[in-house]
Parts: structure tokens; sequence; C-alpha cells
């Protein structure tokens, strides 16, 4: 299949099939006679599974771990569930720093908000 019908059934573009091949994630993409790549329907499922992983805010390091895994003839279904729990619990702690962040500011704003406090002439700025 041509790279727009591959990269149309992987939900992603041509120019995003060109890299994954570039950087070895499509591997032995051949082309037809007249110079076209023509993506078997291996190719438009791994580029459908890149597309996925990175949905799920995996890198591309580690969806290339998976199909290496993939590749070698085992099923990687117990290292996406560890990619995905070790995922998550990173974005969990994201949200908690998010969330102090946010206290945080809501406190500096809230005194702002409150008119001077007898600005230090020393400091640049009380509130910070």
């Amino acid at each position: 299949m041509r790279i727009s019908e591959a990269a149309a059934a992987a939900g992603t573009t041509a120019k995003t099939l060109r890299f994954y091949e570039d950087v070895g994630l499509l591997p032995g993409i051949g082309r037809t006679s007249s110079g076209y790549r023509d993506y078997p329907q291996e190719a438009v499922q791994r580029a459908a599974f890149i597309r996925r992983s990175r949905a799920a805010g995996l890198s591309l390091e580690q969806a290339g771990a998976l199909l290496a895994v993939h590749d070698a003839g085992t099923r990687p279904c117990s290292h996406v569930r560890d990619r995905l729990a070790d995922q998550l619990q990173a974005i969990d702690a994201r949200i908690s720093e998010l969330q102090a962040l946010r206290n945080t500011l809501a406190a500096q704003l809230e005194a702002a908000e409150s008119g001077p406090a007898g600005c230090d002439p020393g400091q640049v700025c009380s509130y910070l």
C-alpha cells in the first residue's frame, strides 16, 4: 500500500511514517518498480501501535523497546502493562506537583490582591 494509504490506515501522516522508517521503527519497507514505498499491513499495524503508544505518553524509545520484544517472538503485553503503570505513576506525581504549585500561586495571588504589604525597598517584590 502506498504511503498516503498506509498513513491514513495507521492514523498518522506520511511524514511520520518516513520518520519511523528512518529511525528503524518500520524496518524493511519495500519499493515498487516505480520507486514508491510499498507498506505491508504489518508496517501499518506497527505505526498504529506507535501512535497509540505515543498517545499514552510513552516515548519513541519505549515504543521501540516494546516492538523489539514483539519482534523477538514474545508477546509484549506484560511489558506494555509495566510501561503503562510507570506512566500512570509519573502522571500522578506530576499532578501532585502541579497541585502544590497551584496552591502556592493561589496564596501568593491572594497576598498580592490584598494590596501592598509595606514593601521592603531592599526586595524586588515582597509578594515573591
